[in-house]
This record gives structure tokens, sequence and C-alpha cells, in this order.
């Protein structure tokens, strides 16, 4: 996608929420970007960014942005992308017995590449308990496999604590086609991945310390310059949002 229509996205979105409450804004900085237990950013630091804008009616819709890097030095062939920004849109709300939904779809780009993919996902929650389901027909979208069905389960858990402190706990399991296919390669497989951590609120910042650990698909425990990287390292984040009146 490009720059152009990365802005002309934001733009609309921008547009469509100043006009109404319900306009928000995060950023956040870490110190590497974690996806499913999988470095994105050759475990270095990331600066995060979403937009969105949620309606009374529990529509919601959004985009976040970060900068990416999968190449290791002197390598050729690869992503070569910069950043990431996803699109996405959905419903949310909550049950009378106070179990919260969530359904939507996000899209993957990364700047002017092959490799965007769209993504469905279902999400139950309570109190600080949240299950999830996503699901792509492209997973990663390299269309030199043909399609590559994935599949995403995952868990996470933000138990409060006294003095502004919380416990924080995920796990989650990729599985499908694409993880198969990889597996065929000997590239890889499907996997668990998990993280555990604490988290602190100090006004209107959110601090996280995470272990996190994606080195059950062993193939990526360990990769050159850290790229796609799945071994378990310590992550600390800070992030702030902006809510509209």
């Amino acid at each position: 996608m490009s720059r152009a229509r990365i802005l002309s996205a934001l733009g609309l979105i921008a547009a469509t929420a100043s006009a109404h409450a319900g306009v928000s804004s995060t950023v956040t900085a870490t110190s590497d970007y974690d996806f499913r237990g999988i470095t994105q950013t050759a475990q270095d630091p990331a600066i995060q960014a979403s937009i969105d804008y949620a309606h009374a009616s529990g529509w919601y819709v959004g985009a976040w942005a970060s900068n990416v890097d999968f190449c290791a030095p002197g390598a050729s062939g690869c992503l070569d992308a910069d950043y990431e920004l996803d699109l996405y849109t959905g419903f949310s709300g909550s049950m009378a017995n106070g179990i919260g939904w969530d359904a939507g779809l996000i899209y993957y780009t990364y700047e002017e590449s092959d490799y965007d993919y769209p993504e469905i996902y279902a999400s139950l929650s309570k109190d600080w308990f949240k299950a999830k389901l996503s699901y792509s027909n492209d997973f990663g979208g390299d269309t030199t496999r043909g399609d590559t069905p994935a599949y995403y389960l995952e868990a996470a858990a933000t138990v409060p604590l006294p003095r502004s402190f919380s416990a924080l706990a995920h796990a989650g399991y990729s599985w499908g086609d694409y993880w198969d296919k990889l597996d065929d390669a000997g590239a890889g497989s499907a996997y668990f991945d998990y993280s555990l951590g604490v988290g602190y609120t100090a006004g209107r910042f959110n601090f996280a310390l995470k272990w996190v650990d994606g080195s059950d698909l062993k193939e990526a425990d360990g990769t050159p310059g850290d790229v796609f990287s799945s071994e378990a390292r310590v992550m600390l984040s800070v992030a702030t949002t902006f809510q509209s009146k």
C-alpha cells in the first residue's frame, strides 16, 4: 500500500471521527514488536500508533501502524518493508450477564508489497479474562504458495493488583494450512506462544514488563540477525491514550 493511500485512509478515519465523540488515539513505545511470539522488528524497538472511532451502536473503525524489520543485514529476497499499517472495523457489545463480545475484520499491509492479507476475528471477554479466535484465508499473503489458511486461538488475562499494578498473562496457538506447508518445507510448524508479565498505570501512562516466548516454533528460535526470531526475550513497553470528549 502506497504512502498516499495510507495517509488517505488515516485522514478519512480522522475526518469521520472528528465530527463525533468516540475518537481515540494510542501511542506506544516498545523494546520489540511481538506478533504471536515472533519479533517483527528483529528484536529492535518500535514506535506504534493507532487512531480509532467507536460509535454508540457498537461499530468501530480504526488504523494501527508500526515500524518493522524483516531483512537481516546483507540478505536478499526478503520482505523489504519499513512499516506496517493495519486497517480494521467491527462491532462490539456486551450481554446481560456481563460477557463482552467483539467481531471484526483486519487487513494487514506492509508498505508496497505482495504480502498484504485479511483476517477475521471474534472474541468473548469477562472481567479480566478474554478469549479470541482469528482466521485468515491467505495468511502471510504469499501468492507463490497458493491459498494458505491459518488460525490463531488465544487467551489473555489482566488481573488487577494493589497499588495500580496488574498481572499479565497470554497464551496462543497458531495452526492451519499455512503452517502445514511450512512444516512440509522444513521451515516451520504449528506452535504455541505465551507471555507473562506485570503492568503498572501511572496517570495516563501504562507500563508493561513481559517475558515473551514463541520458541515452540523451533525453526525460528535464533534466526540470523534475529529476523522473525521466536526466541524467548524480555520486553518493556509504555503506552498512552488520548480520548475525545
